[in-house]
């Protein structure tokens, strides 16, 4: 199982050749289990603009697992966040703790292309592909 994070798929949908689209087109050619999260999931829907590109796409990621957030993944992902502040680390997208809390919660890796998620992999034990 792999989560895929908000920023590969934007690459993905734009058409962005980069190793993280690479991978995701190999785990989807694989068959492998492609996970996404609600944030993941309402930060893909909103940036699509096309109302007919906007059904479609939510109809696709209708087909991946849905990984669940719980209260307590809430506090975790403030948890993240205060730890990497006490070690002087500012994550600039508070959104991508919350993202991280869900895949270290269930010990999923996360495939990304965003720098707040080396620095919480570095910090605080997030598997990444």
């Amino acid at each position: 199982m792999i989560l895929v994070d908000t920023t590969v798929w934007i690459d993905f949908f734009r058409g962005t050749e980069t190793p993280q689209v690479s991978a995701l087109e190999k785990f989807l050619a694989g068959g492998e289990d492609i996970c996404i999260c609600g944030i993941v999931l309402t930060e893909v829907l909103q940036g699509v603009r096309d109302d007919a590109e906007y059904e479609k796409t939510r109809s696709q990621f209708g087909a991946f697992l849905f990984l669940p957030m719980h209260p307590g993944t809430y506090v975790s992902a403030a948890e993240l966040y205060r730890t990497l502040r006490r070690k002087g680390v500012t994550i600039r997208k508070p959104l991508d703790c919350m993202i991280a809390a869900v895949a270290i919660e269930q010990d999923v890796p996360l495939l990304h292309h965003d720098r707040d998620f080396d620095l919480i992999r570095q910090h605080c034990g997030l598997k990444a592909v």
